[in-house]
């Protein structure tokens, strides 16, 4: 009924569009530079009419879409440069308030102030297939940033709306299963971010086995695109390597026989929607799930990556002095660490107290300037309340494993009992949740310095 509903509407807005554009276009040529494209967006917020405005808004999509790199890039420039804020009318409203303060001229002052992009944003929205497009350009936008500081107040509108379009309300959580349209088991194989689905075979064994589940978000102004996605395995007990859980060809558990969840993979499908978060809304509601269709369940946790790791460690061995290290484990890991160590038995074994220790330091202890630790994964997890349970040194061999995280990975539990007072302590004083065996792993506080001058971007993983 809802998917017929949206469909419904989506095909009378395309009508609107198409007989709008009749009476707009007559025969006007494609925009080709950026100036032409700024001035199609001065036509729609100029222009009145919900036919006529419509197709305004499809055509600027589609010519914006259809352009070369620099020319998207040139138009992103004048939206920063053209279509912020109007000064005069933000000065008016100012001068207005201060004769007459109070609500409704505080709400005239908000208007005024708002960038003239804003409006222009929710005009092309309209379009059909414009929610989609308007994410695009979003990716745009955050790679042509750091070439381009002045667009980081497009940026900000982008963020400011897509918070409002994308809220928890309209997303709809869907289970993916071997038997789903092939479009959206090519979008699952093409967006997994975590551990690359090889071939078909691959991708049945994460979906068809009864041990294994796989849900995502989806939006109703984005069809069959998935926002973020989890992987999760059943079993008996917390997994400490990926190997076994992406096995082909292992033997299933039957679902009811299951007492563990291990999400151990979360990928976030659309760039364009960085720093709009689902990824807490879709653990809960997925926690929820499952306890709901097999009460047997009684433990969450993941299998997680840690991506900074690997980072953190080079430089920490790159100073000799570095005190996150003991000599002892310094001299192991330069003396076992090398082209082939994982074919080697005794150096596996040699590296794997070391690495348990170094790890469980850096994510215990290793902070960026925003005082929070420095590891986006674990900022993810730490922040929805989970507890950092377990170190798993060499429980990823993958060529991106060892480059990324050296061959670590962990596990952060989700104790549904201490969830909210996790989140509260993390969010409020910034305390880490940690397990006994995590605390007596990692270096104190005291000897450890911070780690990086930036943080990288939070990510679930």
């Amino acid at each position: 009924m809802a998917g017929g509903t949206i469909s419904f509407f989506t095909d009378m807005l395309q009508g609107i569009a198409e007989r709008g554009r009749s009476l707009v276009s007559g025969g006007r040529a494609e925009p080709r530079s950026a100036p032409a494209l700024a001035a199609l967006a001065e036509e729609l917020l100029s222009g009145a009419g919900e036919a006529t405005s419509v197709a305004r808004a499809g055509d600027l999509l589609a010519a914006y879409a259809g352009a070369p790199l620099e020319v998207r890039r040139g138009f992103l420039g004048l939206l920063a440069s053209r279509f912020g804020p109007v000064e005069e009318r933000i000065a008016h409203a100012i001068e207005a308030y201060a004769q007459a303060p109070g609500p409704r001229m505080a709400m005239a002052l908000h208007l005024a102030a708002e960038p003239r992009r804003q409006e222009l944003f929710r005009k092309l929205n309209r379009a059909p297939g414009g929610t989609l497009a308007l994410v695009r350009m979003r990716e745009d936008v955050l790679a042509a940033m750091p070439d381009e500081p002045a667009l980081a107040d497009v940026d900000a509108d982008f963020r400011h709306l897509f918070a409002s379009w994308f809220n928890r309300g309209f997303l709809t959580l869907r289970r993916i299963d071997w038997t789903s349209p092939a479009n959206v088991l090519e979008k699952i194989v093409a967006y997994e971010a975590v551990h690359r689905i090889e071939n078909l075979e691959d991708l049945k064994g994460r979906l068809a086995p009864s041990d294994r589940r796989l849900y995502a978000f989806f939006h109703p102004a984005l069809a069959d695109e998935p926002l973020i996605f989890v992987e999760v395995a059943l079993g008996r007990e917390i997994p400490g390597a990926i190997a076994p859980v992406l096995a082909v060809g292992r033997t299933p558990l039957a679902a009811d026989a299951a007492t563990t969840a291990a999400f151990y993979a979360i990928s976030n499908c659309q760039k364009g929607l960085a720093g709009v978060s689902f990824g807490s809304f879709l653990i809960k509601q997925v926690v929820e799930e499952l306890r709901r269709d097999l009460p047997g369940l009684r433990t969450f946790a993941t299998l997680s990556p840690v991506p900074g790791f690997a980072a953190w460690l080079a430089a920490r061995l790159a100073d000799p002095a570095d005190p996150a290290l003991t000599r002892e484990e310094r001299a192991l890991l330069a003396e076992r660490w090398h082209d082939g160590f994982e074919r080697d038995e005794a150096a596996r074994e040699a590296l794997r107290e070391p690495l348990r220790a170094a790890c469980a330091t850096y994510l215990a202890r290793a902070r960026g300037p925003s005082g929070k630790p420095l590891d986006p994964v674990a900022r993810f997890h730490l922040g929805n309340g989970a507890r950092l349970e377990r170190v798993h040194a060499l429980a990823d061999l993958s060529p991106r494993g060892l480059a990324q995280a050296a061959g670590t990975m962990v596990n952060y539990l989700y104790d549904l009992d201490s969830i909210e007072r996790n989140h509260e302590a993390y969010a409020e004083r910034g305390e880490v949740a940690l397990s006994g065996e995590v605390r007596r792993l990692a270096k104190p506080a005291r000897v450890v310095a911070g780690s990086s001058p930036a943080e990288p971007a939070a990510v679930p993983g």
